[in-house]
């Protein structure tokens, strides 16, 4: 076919690449592009980098199945693997894209799921966020911006919590994630008739989310290890059934893996302004 897209060796179209040879600093009529806010632009700049332009990964990827027990409470790796083997399949092409641009990271990534029309089992997982790259000022001296993989630092950071990590003397690593699919045994009828009326803890469910928790955690800790971090910040933990029912559901961990650049983590109090209105 001979309008077929093609690609390049980390799955990036070739029309990408060549939309993003052209946002290149330095290319003419070169502008960058930026899903950041107003506000974050600009505190991105004042932290001493500038934008390059927007990047993105995307997968279409089918889910496969997998039984569980229906009395047993369980975590389903095969759904668990596909997950997370997605999610990584995008971030890489965003990944791609910023090194395409020579850029030191990316900032403001966000990264979504959305099962398609095509059915049940195949879903997109999208990673988009905004390149950039250190403006050469000096005010960061001598400090190399990306992780101990060579890769872009990713952190999907407000603008505003961007700027405050820099000024307090960290950097940024990568995203760091970690994702558990659990299935929760359904409870005895027999159990669920004696319930009834009463207030009482639903041990086994309690335990059920409290393991599967504890699994997505875990994993993303492991990731923020492989970076040599000191930490991580802004963890957010979800849970989403997507479209495996009520007693199937997703645990998905995620944050930004971070480093010292100094001894001091001091920034500047802020003061407080009156109006004079």
């Amino acid at each position: 076919m001979a309008d077929k897209i093609a690609h390049t060796a980390e799955g990036v179209p070739e029309d990408a690449m060549r939309r993003l040879a052209e946002l290149k600093p330095g290319s003419p009529g070169s502008i960058f592009t930026s899903d950041l806010s107003v506000n974050e632009f600009l505190l991105v700049k004042e932290a001493g980098f500038r934008p390059l332009g927007l990047v993105l990964g995307s997968s279409i990827y089918h889910v496969g199945l997998q039984v569980a027990r229906w009395g047993k409470s369980q975590e389903l790796d095969v759904l668990s693997q596909a997950m997370y083997h997605a999610r990584e399949l995008a971030m890489t092409r965003m990944e791609a894209e910023a090194d395409a641009l020579g850029a030191d990271g990316i900032v403001g990534v966000r990264l979504e799921v959305e099962f398609k029309e095509f059915g049940n089992d195949v879903a997109e997982f999208i990673a988009i966020g905004t390149a950039v790259k250190d403006d050469g000022s000096g005010q960061h001296g001598n400090v190399t911006w990306r992780n101990n993989k060579n890769q872009p630092f990713t952190s999907d950071l407000s603008g505003q919590d961007f700027w405050t990590l820099i000024r307090a003397g960290y950097a940024p690593l990568g995203m760091v994630m970690g994702s558990c699919v659990y299935h929760i045994a359904h409870q005895r009828f027999g159990a669920a008739l004696g319930n009834i009326g009463k207030n009482v803890e639903l041990e086994q469910f309690t335990q059920a989310l409290y393991d599967a928790r504890e699994l997505a955690m875990a994993r993303m800790q492991a990731e923020a290890e492989a970076l040599h971090a000191e930490g991580i910040v802004g963890v957010q933990l979800r849970n989403h059934s997507h479209t495996w029912g009520s007693h199937t559901t997703e645990f998905f961990a995620l944050g930004t893996a971070v480093r010292p650049l100094r001894a001091d983590h001091q920034i500047q109090r802020p003061t407080m302004v009156l109006s004079l209105d």
